[in-house]
């Protein structure tokens, strides 16, 4: 019997088991911590341990960890992620399906997508438009966002791209991401702990990375343009989000940075056009390739 076929009946055998289905669900639709899929589902630590140990063998689930908790997702990438994709979509859906996702959301105290988060004032949601504009007309393939927050930017951007990740230092702001984005019902996105200056992907892993307001803060911008450089695809595209600030000032940062970090910057657009709080732009890598053309 050849590998992949061995692999399917792995991930039957592992699906067989009703608890463990209902943590595939589960995890399919967020990444969960061991602590929360043992109040959902109502059942020991070791348990959940056995059973989730069960379904990363198989190549179900993977795991990472995020500080001092260890997640556990749906696998998203290669042969693995498409045979599941494809049993799950045999799977009738259940109610307890639904109740899971309920009570996770209890757990988390998710606020409505309606409050603080999405109250935002009108230059943030002017910059949301521009945004969307920007990026409607191209796919954005896999998504980086750096410095992401409460994941307003992923809420926006994830339902286009193919696979959206998050990065941020601060472990609140993650935790409140998740839960906006389990409100918001965006299966594709990841949070992950990270510094900027030193990002947990490989090289070329990301069609599109965003530098969300944190460029012109940074303390090294060139190192911060150096190391999205190298996580970009050659064909990538960075999108750049700042605080205008002083708005001459600002651009001439951007274009001195992106030019020493060989990215070939467009020029900014200032958001609002009048009195701009935000300065939104867009860049793309200067390969080899393009120097000798």
């Amino acid at each position: 019997m050849n590998a992949s076929n061995e692999a399917l009946i792995r991930m039957f055998k592992a699906l067989a088991e009703p608890q463990r289905l209902r943590l595939v669900a589960l995890c399919q639709r967020t990444e969960c911590a061991v602590s929360e899929l043992q109040q959902v589902l109502k059942i020991s630590q070791p348990r959940v341990s056995q059973h989730l140990r069960t379904l990363c063998d198989a190549g179900l689930l993977e795991k990472f960890r995020d500080g001092h908790f260890v997640y556990y997702r749906a696998v998203e990438r290669g042969r693995s992620a498409t045979q599941r994709r494809r049993l799950m979509e045999l799977v009738d859906e259940e109610a307890v399906f639904e109740a899971d996702h309920e009570a996770l959301l209890a757990l988390r105290g998710s606020r409505s997508v309606d409050t603080e988060s999405a109250t935002s004032d009108a230059d943030d949601r002017a910059l949301y438009r521009q945004l969307i504009e920007l990026t409607v007309t191209a796919p954005l393939g896999d998504l980086l966002d750096i410095g992401c927050g409460r994941g307003d930017v992923l809420k926006l951007l994830a339902g286009r791209a193919q696979r959206a990740v998050g990065v941020d230092i601060d472990g609140d702001a993650r935790r409140l991401a998740r839960a906006e984005l389990l409100t918001a019902g965006v299966p594709n996105c990841t949070l992950r702990q990270g510094d900027m200056y030193d990002l947990p992907f490989d090289d070329e892993e990301f069609d599109t990375v965003v530098l969300d307001d944190v460029l012109v803060r940074a303390e090294r911008p060139l190192d911060v343009l150096a190391e999205a450089r190298r996580v970009l695809d050659a064909s990538g595209r960075l999108i750049i989000l700042t605080r205008a600030g002083n708005v001459r000032k600002t651009t001439k940062a951007l274009a001195d940075w992106c030019s020493a970090a060989q990215f070939r910057l467009a020029m900014p657009r200032g958001i609002p056009s009048v009195n701009p709080a935000w300065l939104l732009a867009t860049a793309t890598r200067i390969n080899q390739s393009n120097i000798a053309a």
